[in-house]
């Protein structure tokens, strides 16, 4: 979808409003502008930015809303330039955490969360996941931040009886889940991204670690 289309689906599927998309247009504006100072998204999706980068990481609001989860508190893990976070964010009314080790990237959370006034809703962690306060969330995403295995291993911890997982996968997405099969249990469903046919999203509830014998 070009630019247009992606707005209609904005406002056809989430019902934003033309503050929103004021709002993502500025966000797009820094994103590309910090990304010629570092690496922050692939040369070759520039062009495409609204469709490979915008709509791939809103359509995960929409199905947090078909769970009745699209409020509440979020955890977006290794979130880099605010993908999904920072969109989400200004899609919907949730509060989200927003984990970023490394250090640029988190410098440059924390400037486009001030820019786009979302200091009341967003914080910034930039640091180890290992290193982040033990709380519960009612949604935990994570785009290509680990494999199913070490992601579970590793953010287990932030979930509440109810959370929902909402994981955008690659074509990988069954061969993750048979690895944690035998290690842990839950709810799984997995669904067709919308901006790419050999993409998926991993929708989880009930993780947990499977009862030793």
């Amino acid at each position: 979808m070009d630019e247009l289309a992606v707005k209609q689906w904005l406002v056809d599927r989430l019902d934003v409003s033309r503050e929103t998309l004021g709002a993502l247009d500025r966000f797009v504006a820094l994103l590309l502008a910090e990304a010629r100072q570092q690496n922050l998204i692939s040369r070759a999706t520039i062009e495409d930015v609204w469709s490979r980068h915008i709509l791939d990481s809103a359509q995960l609001l929409l199905l947090a809303r078909e769970y009745g989860a699209g409020d509440g508190d979020w955890l977006d893990l290794g979130s880099g330039p605010g993908l999904p976070g920072i969109v989400l964010a200004l899609a919907g009314n949730m509060s989200i955490t927003l984990v970023e080790e490394r250090a640029r990237r988190a410098a440059f959370l924390e400037q486009a969360v001030r820019a786009l006034g979302l200091d009341d809703r967003v914080t910034v962690e930039g640091k180890k996941v290992q290193r982040v306060e033990n709380r519960g969330y009612s949604v935990i995403t994570a785009r290509a931040f680990a494999p199913l295995p070490k992601l579970f291993d590793l953010a287990y911890r932030f979930a509440r009886p109810g959370s929902l997982w909402i994981l955008p996968k690659g074509k990988s997405v069954e061969e993750e889940l048979a690895a944690v099969r035998g290690a842990w249990q839950g709810r799984f469903e997995t669904v067709q991204s919308v901006t790419d046919s050999e993409s998926f999203i991993l929708l989880a509830q009930d993780v947990k670690p499977e009862r030793r014998r």
